[in-house]
């Protein structure tokens, strides 16, 4: 975990916890920590179930609570350290156990399943709190277990993340994930017979990567086999698919082409294939859309998509594609 460097007493008076010097053994490395019914208004706090590293069982509602630090904070990013909850029924819903956060501007979907790793950023909008609730249910008693580190990030911090972005990627490549994405299949359907979804429903967010100097497009594609299963069908080629496909679950990537230069015939992908394809419009953003019926979408996974930035010495941005 990472402290802030103050004094002892200060440490102390904030109720954070002492790991190691700093400043030449004038201050303390104080690890700010809370848990359920409890707030914070410190930076690189971290939020924990009760029993943390240990799980919990049974059914609760944990809220949690991020004050903002001063009015030159506009956002916070929460990172999923750990996040291992009940999934999904098999139609997507998060029935069972749920994390809604609430308070910010937008809406963050609900989020259930396993998640470790994931981000989320979320802007105060003017307010001076944002919540976090997590509710689990006495019928499950699996154990539940998580860990999220807030940061919070001023207005004029570069790190910010641009306006609409709910996640959002730094590095010249990467891997990104849609929330609960898995192989191992889910229950069974109890309509349909066969396996459930792991695809969360009513999805509707961005994910940005941030443009480095002297990359001038961006190229995404498969992160394994069988690592994109959504909606619709697989034979189908991006920007010819029926009339009614492709409406309720997919990616939108503006203005893609394949790595030839030849143009994708849509913006939309869906299905159980996704080409390796290029784009050069900016800002850089993938769009994620899942509708409220996964009724009948036997084993949606969701996706695992990598991305490369590529630099504007390379061929599609020479031809001013975008």
């Amino acid at each position: 975990m990472m402290g802030t460097c103050y004094r002892r007493r200060q440490c102390s008076s904030i109720d954070g916890i002492s790991s190691g010097s700093c400043a030449k053994g004038i201050g303390v490395c104080c690890v700010v920590h809370r848990t359920c019914g409890q707030s914070s208004s410190y930076n690189n706090t971290y939020f924990t179930n009760t029993n943390y590293p240990n799980s919990d069982t049974g059914g609760t509602r944990c809220t949690m609570t991020i004050i903002r630090c001063n009015p030159d904070i506009c956002q916070a990013r929460i990172d999923f350290l750990s996040l291992s909850l009940a999934q999904p029924d098999a139609n997507g819903f998060c029935t069972t156990d749920a994390l809604q956060i609430t308070g910010g501007a937008g809406t963050v979907p609900a989020i259930c399943g396993e998640n470790s790793g994931q981000h989320i950023y979320v802007d105060f909008n003017g307010n001076d709190n944002i919540q976090m609730a997590i509710s689990t249910a006495a019928t499950a008693l699996m154990g539940r277990n998580w860990n999220f580190k807030v940061t919070q990030i001023g207005c004029d911090c570069p790190t910010r993340a641009p306006s609409g972005c709910l996640m959002y990627y730094t590095a010249l490549s990467g891997t990104v994930n849609s929330f609960n994405y898995g192989t191992t299949l889910n229950a069974i359907n109890p309509q349909t017979g066969e396996p459930g979804t792991k695809e969360l429903v009513f999805e509707n967010y961005g994910v940005c990567i941030s443009m480095a100097p002297g990359y001038c497009s961006i190229e995404w594609s498969q992160a394994g086999p069988n690592s994109f299963i959504t909606t619709g069908s697989p034979s189908e080629e991006p920007g010819t698919y029926p009339p009614d496909e492709c409406l309720s679950d997919f990616v939108v990537i503006p203005n893609p082409y394949y790595p030839n230069g030849t143009a994708v015939g849509g913006d939309r992908f869906c299905g159980t294939a996704f080409p390796t394809v290029i784009t050069s419009s900016k800002p850089f953003v993938l769009t994620v859309v899942t509708n409220g019926n996964e009724t009948g979408d036997q084993g949606n996974i969701g996706f695992s998509l990598n991305y490369r930035q590529l630099p504007c010495t390379t061929g599609l941005t020479q031809m001013n594609i975008g």
